[in-house]
C-alpha cells in the first residue's frame, strides 16, 4: 500500500510526486471540495452561525474518487497551500475523509523542490484550527453581506447588483479619488530656469529660480516672473555655495505579494490576476529541461520578508562569482516584514537562485519568463551592496536672487548594475554637473519663465490601489488580485488606459453605501476587521463572537435602511455623450444593458435607436483606409471593424496594430492569445512577421 498526499492541483501533485518517487500517490482535490451552497444564506445565524457545507457542483465523483484512494491508503497527507485557505480546505478534506484532526497529516511546503518537500514531509502536524476558523469567519462575513445587502440593492438600485465586504471599500477608494479630481482647483505658479555655461569645462547646465536672501519665493502669476526677470536683466552669476557628498543608495527588499503585484503592473504591464497566474504556475512547477517538474519560486502568498540563510548564501556565491565581491553586501541584509506579518513564510524568491533567467528560457512562457526574472533579479539586488552617488549642490546668486542646481553622479553602481525599483510618480531627473567652483562667474545663455498648474491626484492604477490596500491594511495577500478583477466584473469600476475609474453605477452605489451603511465601505472599520480576522488565527479572539459583534449592528443597520427607504429607488443617470442619434437627432446616451454598455437615444421611449459603442482604436481599415474601430459583441467580446461600417464591412478578431507593413504600407494586424502572429491583411500582400510565426 501506499500514501496518499492531497494537493489543489495537478502541476503541483506532478511536481512533488517526482520528489516522493515510489510508495506516494500524489492527487489533486482541484481546489475547494466543499462549500456554502450557491443557491442560500447557508448559514444558521441562530444558531453559532453553523456553515451548511456541500459538495460544490460537478465535484461529486471527484470526492468520491478522492475518498476511495483515502480507505485503500498506508496514511494520508494533506498538502494544501501554506495559507488561511489552504489550511480551510484540508479541513474540509479531512473532513470528508472522517479523518481525526489530532493527527498530525497536515504538511506544507513554502517551496516545492527536493528540500522543500522532504522538510515538509519530515514535519507533519495537525491542521490548525486557529486558522482554519479565521478563513471560515472571512468567508462567513462575506457570504453575510452579499447575501443580505445585494437584495437591498436589487431593490433600490438595480437588479443583478452584488455588495462585497472588501470590494465595497475599494470602490469607495476609487471613488473619492475621482470626486477629489473633479473638485480640484488648479493653482497657476510660475518657475524660472537659467541656461547657464561653466568657466572651467565650458559645459551647459540648467539652474533653477529659489528666492532670495536665503528664503524661498513662490511665484504665483506672470506679473511676477516677468518682475523678477527684469531685476535679473544684465546680473552676474556668482557661484556662491558648492556643497558635495556621497549618497549610499540601498536596494529595495524582496517581493512580498503586494509589492510584486505593483511592480508587475509598472514594469511588465501585467494586470493583478495575471501576475499571480504566473505566479502560482512557477510556485507549483515548470518542466525544465533535463530537470523535470521544478517549483521555482517560493510561494507568493506572503507579507513576510524574511529570507533563509541557505538562500542568502547562494545568492552571495553567485554575486561573487558573477560581479566579485565588491558587488555583495558587506552585511547580509535582513529586511523587517512590517507589523503583523504572518511570518511562517519566507518572502517571494527563487527556489534556486543559481537557475538564472537565462538558463531557464527555453522551458518558460513568456508570462512566466518575464516574471521569474522580474523575482530573480530583486532577489539576487537584495542581497546586493549599496549604490555610491556623489553628489553636488550648488547655490548661485545674481542680483540679491538665489538660483540652485544639483545633480550626481555614480561612484559605485552596486546592486543597480542588475535591478532598480520601478517608481508609480515621475522622478525629476538629475544629471551629472560641469566642474563648479565657489567664486565661479558663470555666462547666461538664456533665462525663461515657464507657467504652470498645479495637479489634481492621480487616478488610482492596479498597482496604487494595492499599495493603498496594503497600507490600509485592506485585505491580505491572496485578496488583492480577487477584489480588483470583483469590481471590475461588476461593472463599478472601469479602466481607462492604465487608470482604474469608477463608473456611475458605482459613484452612486458608493454614495447610497456611505449613507446607509457607513461601517461597511469605512476603510477604518474594514482595517479593524482585518485585525481581528487575525486574532482568530491566532486562537485569541473567538470566531463566533467575532461573527455575532458583526452581525447584530449589520442587520440592525439593514432594517433601519429598508424602513427609511420604503418605496424609494435610487435613479441612476444616463451618461452623456456627444454623439448625435442618426434618426431624430437628439443627444446620445450610454446605458448598460445584459450585454454590457450600449448607445440609446436620449428620446426613448418617443425614440428607439441604439447602436454599440464604438472606440477609435489604432491602425486604419485595411480595405478602404478609413480608421479602425474597438467594438463588443453581443457576448462582451471585442472586436474591430472599420468606422464607415455598413459603407465598409471589414472587421477582425485580431488586434489592429500602430505600425504599418515593411511590403505594402497597410496596418498590421497581431492574433490574440499565447505567441500570435502579426501579419498583414491587406488582400495580396501576404506579409508575416517572422519565420517561425509564418510556419
Amino acid at each position: 500500500m501506499s500514501k496518499l498526499v492531497i494537493v489543489e492541483s495537478p502541476a503541483k501533485a506532478k511536481t512533488i510526486k517526482k520528489y516522493l518517487g515510489e510508495g506516494y500517490d500524489v492527487v489533486a482535490s482541484m481546489g475547494h471540495v466543499i462549500d456554502l451552497p450557491k443557491s442560500k444564506l447557508g448559514v444558521d445565524v441562530d444558531n453559532d452561525f453553523s456553515p451548511n457545507y456541500v459538495t460544490i457542483e460537478g465535484k461529486g465523483d471527484l470526492v468520491e474518487s478522492l475518498i476511495k484512494q483515502a480507505k485503500k491508503s498506508d496514511g494520508v497527507f494533506l498538502a494544501t497551500d501554506p495559507d488561511r485557505e489552504g489550511e480551510a480546505i484540508s479541513w474540509h478534506l479531512a473532513k470528508v475523509f472522517g479523518m481525526d484532526l489530532k493527527e498530525k497529516n497536515r504538511v506544507t511546503f513554502n517551496e516545492i523542490t527536493k528540500s522543500g518537500v522532504k522538510n515538509g514531509m519530515d514535519h507533519p502536524r495537525q491542521i490548525d484550527v486557529s486558522l482554519v476558523d479565521a478563513q471560515q469567519t472571512r468567508r462567513i462575513l462575506d457570504r453575510i453581506v452579499g447575501y443580505k445587502l445585494s437584495p437591498f440593492l436589487w431593490k433600490k438600485v438595480r437588479r443583478g447588483l452584488s455588495a462585497g465586504r472588501v470590494q465595497s471599500v475599494a470602490v469607495r477608494l476609487i471613488s473619492d479619488r475621482e470626486e477629489e479630481i473633479k473638485v480640484f482647483v488648479p493653482v497657476e505658479y510660475w518657475s524660472i530656469d537659467a541656461k547657464l555655461l561653466s568657466p572651467n569645462d565650458k559645459r551647459e547646465f540648467t539652474a533653477k529660480f529659489y528666492g532670495k536672501d536665503g528664503k524661498q519665493l513662490e511665484l504665483h502669476t506672470k506679473e511676477e516672473a516677468d518682475a523678477i526677470l527684469a531685476k535679473l536683466d544684465g546680473a552676474d552669476y556668482e557661484v556662491v555655495g558648492v556643497k558635495k557628498g556621497l549618497r549610499k543608495k540601498a536596494p529595495a527588499p524582496p517581493f512580498i505579494t503586494s509589492t510584486l503585484q505593483q511592480e508587475a503592473s509598472r514594469k511588465l504591464g501585467f494586470q493583478a490576476r495575471r501576475t499571480m497566474k504566473a505566479a502560482q504556475e512557477l510556485y507549483e512547477g515548470i518542466d525544465v529541461e533535463g530537470q523535470g517538474a521544478v517549483g521555482l519560486i517560493t510561494y507568493m502568498r506572503t507579507d513576510s520578508l524574511r529570507i533563509s540563510d541557505e538562500a542568502a548564501s547562494a545568492a552571495e556565491a553567485y554575486i561573487d562569482e558573477t560581479y566579485g565581491k565588491a558587488y555583495r553586501t558587506p552585511k547580509r541584509r535582513v529586511f523587517k516584514s512590517k507589523s503583523g506579518a504572518q511570518d511562517a513564510h519566507e518572502a517571494i524568491r527563487p527556489t534556486m537562485p543559481e537557475m538564472t533567467p537565462a538558463k531557464l528560457k527555453k522551458s518558460l512562457s513568456s508570462d512566466q519568463y518575464k516574471l521569474y526574472k522580474l523575482i530573480w533579479e530583486r532577489f539576487i539586488a537584495s542581497q546586493m551592496a549599496n549604490a555610491q552617488l556623489e553628489t553636488v549642490s550648488v547655490e548661485i546668486l545674481a542680483n540679491g536672487y538665489s538660483f540652485k542646481a544639483s545633480g550626481y553622479s555614480v561612484k559605485f553602481d552596486g546592486y543597480t548594475v542588475l535591478y532598480e525599483e520601478g517608481r508609480d510618480d515621475e522622478e525629476e531627473k538629475s544629471t551629472r554637473l560641469p566642474e563648479i567652483s565657489q567664486g565661479d562667474f558663470l555666462k547666461l545663455l538664456s533665462i525663461d519663465g515657464g507657467q504652470h498648474f498645479t495637479q489634481p491626484p492621480a487616478r488610482f492604477t492596479e498597482a496604487s490601489l494595492i499599495k493603498t490596500l496594503e497600507e490600509n491594511g485592506i485585505g491580505r495577500p491572496s485578496t488583492y488580485a480577487p477584489i480588483i478583477s470583483t469590481i471590475l466584473s461588476r461593472g463599478y469600476v472601469e479602466r481607462e488606459g492604465k487608470s482604474l475609474r469608477p463608473t456611475i453605477l458605482g459613484t452612486v452605489t458608493t454614495q447610497l453605501m456611505c449613507e446607509r451603511f457607513p461601517n461597511i465601505v469605512d476603510v477604518e472599520f474594514t482595517a479593524n476587521m482585518e485585525k481581528t480576522l487575525d486574532d482568530v488565527a491566532d486562537g485569541t479572539s473567538s470566531w463566533v463572537g467575532t461573527l455575532r459583534d458583526f452581525y447584530g449592528p449589520f442587520m440592525s443597520t439593514l432594517e433601519t435602511a429598508e424602513e427609511q427607504m420604503k418605496g424609494i429607488r435610487v435613479k441612476i443617470p444616463d451618461e452623456e455623450t456627444d454623439e448625435v442619434c442618426q434618426v431624430c437627432g437628439k443627444k446620445m446616451v450610454i446605458k448598460t444593458g445584459r450585454f454590457g454598455k450600449f448607445l440609446a437615444c436620449s428620446g426613448f421611449p418617443e425614440c428607439t435607436y441604439t447602436q454599440k459603442i464604438k472606440k477609435e482604436t489604432a491602425g486604419n481599415c485595411p480595405l478602404c483606409g478609413s480608421r479602425m474601430m474597438s467594438m463588443k459583441s453581443k457576448n462582451g467580446k471585442e472586436f474591430y471593424g472599420c468606422s464607415k461600417y455598413p459603407e465598409c464591412s471589414f472587421m477582425s478578431w485580431d488586434v489592429p496594430l500602430a505600425d504599418e507593413c515593411p511590403d505594402c504600407g497597410a496596418t498590421l494586424f497581431r492574433k490574440k492569445g499565447r505567441g500570435g502572429k502579426t501579419y498583414c491583411a491587406k488582400e495580396g500582400c501576404g506579409y508575416v512577421k517572422g519565420v517561425e510565426d509564418a510556419e
